[in-house]
C-alpha cells in the first residue's frame, strides 16, 4: 500500500461474453436468484465501507460477438468504481499504464478505460452524483 488516497472503492460490474446471454441469465435467475431483471443482468446493492453511501455492482453477460471489450481479446471486462475518474486516468498515464483514448459520459456517470498488463480491459466508472449508486 502507498500513502496516496485509495483510487478504487469497489467493483462496479462484472461483464463477460456468453454464447447465449439470455439463456445463461435465465439459468442464473432460476437457480441462483441472479439476473432476470428484464435487461439480462443483475444489480447487487451494497454500502461503501469508507462512507456508508449506497453503491451497486452490476453482473451482466454480453453476446459472444460483442466488440465492447475491444481492444482486449479476453472474454470478460471488469468495471471498477472510482471517485475521481479524471485524476485516476491522469495518474495511471503518469505511471506508464496503457490508458485508452476511450472516454464515455452518460446519465450513469463517466467511464474511462485502461488495459492491464495481460491485455484485459478495465473499465473505470465514476458514478453520476445524483445516481447515488
Amino acid at each position: 500500500m502507498t500513502d496516496r488516497p485509495r483510487r478504487v472503492h469497489g467493483i462496479g460490474g462484472v461483464f463477460f461474453k456468453a454464447d447465449d446471454p439470455d439463456a445463461l441469465s435465465a439459468w442464473y435467475a432460476k437457480h441462483l436468484d441472479v439476473g432476470g431483471e428484464g435487461w439480462g443482468g443483475h444489480i447487487f446493492r451494497w454500502k461503501r465501507d469508507d462512507t456508508g453511501a449506497p453503491a451497486q455492482t452490476v453482473w451482466s453477460p454480453f453476446k459472444a460477438s460483442t466488440e465492447y471489450f475491444q481492444p482486449s481479446d479476453k472474454p470478460y471486462m471488469v468495471n471498477l468504481r472510482v471517485d475521481d475518474l479524471d485524476a485516476t486516468l491522469a495518474a495511471l498515464r503518469a505511471e506508464g499504464c496503457n490508458v485508452l483514448d476511450r472516454y464515455d459520459a452518460s446519465e450513469q456517470g463517466k467511464f474511462g478505460y485502461v488495459l492491464d498488463p495481460e491485455g484485459g480491459l478495465v473499465e473505470l466508472w465514476e458514478p453520476a452524483p445524483e445516481d447515488g449508486a
